[in-house]
């Protein structure tokens, strides 16, 4: 099943901009906004109303003071959760992020979810090599495919060990942005649903990796929709197709994402599901990531 109704979030204490992540993403950008927390807290609660507002179940948890993670608002990179209940847990480039994989965190995980097998790759770290979760790895759950551009926090060998562990087919690809640099997260250039896949194809520089991947994505019998450099740069790229109570798919993004678009790429959106979209300017600035980012998918 590509899709879920039942959604985790953490609720963050200790927003702000993490400068031993933005020595490589290049979607963070310093700001001195001392009301950082606050304004994240409130665009955290907001999208949180939307979701529930729209039949999506919302599982939220209070991140703690204690130690300081300030993006721990994107519980995707440290978590995924699978069939059977099996979740993984990722090995993660920052330090401070390593930090997100908190005991008493873990314990309200197991209080409320019926896990019965934890992957656990977090031990890649002490070999300097990472794999940040459902931002590293796009996944076409449906066809057991790990989508994955290589970067820093992406390493080869944990992605094969993944795949392994977990009966996916990895494939793997360089993308960069506009500047040429390493894109950090596959999540923020590609989005697969259900019955389409929305991705940046100027990223992809090298032509035999451009034909490869649009290659594996016909093959699944999934529509391509393209999005631009600069569409990608507003998080157009870091979206999540959910699903409510009522088997209704919905596509969730940020209202900068949204307003990138071009009206015949809504319209085409639209064709496959309704979109929901929040305004998330505070954490997409000072954390460099989006809607997408913000939501690890409980299956």
């Amino acid at each position: 099943m590509q899709t879920t109704s039942h959604i985790l979030m953490i609720r963050p204490v200790n927003f702000g901009f993490n400068a031993q992540t933005a020595v490589n993403n290049a979607f963070q950008v310093a700001g001195a906004d001392a009301a950082a927390q606050e304004k994240a807290q409130a665009e955290f609660d907001n999208f949180v109303t939307l979701l529930r507002e729209n039949g999506v179940i919302v599982t939220v948890i209070d991140d703690t003071p204690e130690p300081h993670t300030p993006d721990s608002v994107f519980p995707n990179n440290w978590i995924s959760f699978h069939e059977q209940g099996t979740i993984c847990l990722y090995p993660m480039f920052a330090e401070n992020r390593r930090q997100e994989r908190k005991p008493p965190v873990i314990k309200q995980l197991q209080e409320i979810f019926a896990i019965t097998n934890t992957i656990d790759l977090s031990g890649y770290e002490q070999e300097q090599l990472f794999l940040e979760g459902t931002g590293s790895m796009v996944l076409d759950r449906d066809h057991k495919i790990a989508y994955a551009c290589l970067s820093p926090r992406t390493n080869q060998t944990v992605l094969d060990d993944f795949c392994k562990k977990m009966g996916y087919r990895p494939v793997l690809f360089t993308a960069v942005d506009g500047a040429g640099k390493a894109i950090y997260h596959t999540n923020v250039m590609m989005c697969v649903a259900d019955r389409y896949v929305v991705i940046c194809l100027e990223s992809l520089p090298n032509h035999a990796e451009f034909q490869m991947v649009q290659e594996y994505v016909g093959k699944t019998g999934k529509e391509l929709i393209s999005i631009s450099f600069e569409q990608m740069n507003h998080f157009a790229g870091n979206m999540l197709q959910v699903q409510n109570r009522a088997g209704e798919k919905l596509l969730v993004m940020s209202t900068q994402a949204y307003q990138s678009l071009r009206a015949e790429q809504i319209k085409k959106l639209e064709t496959y599901n309704r979109i929901l979209h929040a305004p998330l300017t505070t954490i997409e600035t000072n954390g460099g990531g989006s809607a997408r980012c913000m939501m690890a998918e409980v299956f």
